[in-house]
């Protein structure tokens, strides 16, 4: 069974065409195991009872931005390791450091390709 086969991702994007653009491409790539969320609050409590090997995020959400989220992934001991990929229009220097500094592992800046989402992809869990 091949890496792409195993693979579980969360994308948590408040915009529905967005999620919708995102796990279209993560299909295109053969990435089928894919479960979504309008919201980080919505997100942790799904991936709580199923849990993901990744998870790619927008930054700007009302309520929990994208670092929020990924900063509370990293204090749950079950979801501290998970992969996190941002996704962002504003890759502001300030968004990414701070990312970084939370242990974002790679972020990607809107508009992108499906081709630049496996790059980034790859760079964080090998060839797919």
């Amino acid at each position: 069974m091949s890496l792409r086969d195993q693979l579980r991702i969360m994308v948590v994007d408040d915009m529905s065409t967005s999620r919708g653009l995102i796990t279209q491409a993560l299909d295109s790539l053969g990435i089928s195991n894919v479960s979504a969320a309008a919201d980080g609050k919505t997100a942790l409590q799904t991936i709580a009872r199923a849990p993901v090997h990744m998870v790619i995020s927008d930054y700007n959400m009302p309520g929990m931005d994208g670092l929020e989220l990924l900063a509370e992934l990293r204090k749950g001991p079950r979801t501290a390791k998970v992969g996190f990929l941002l996704i962002t229009g504003r890759a502001d220097r300030s968004i990414i450091e701070k990312g970084k500094s939370l242990g974002m592992n790679n972020f990607l800046k809107k508009p992108f390709e499906a081709n630049q989402l496996k790059a980034a992809i790859e760079a964080m869990v090998g060839r797919l």
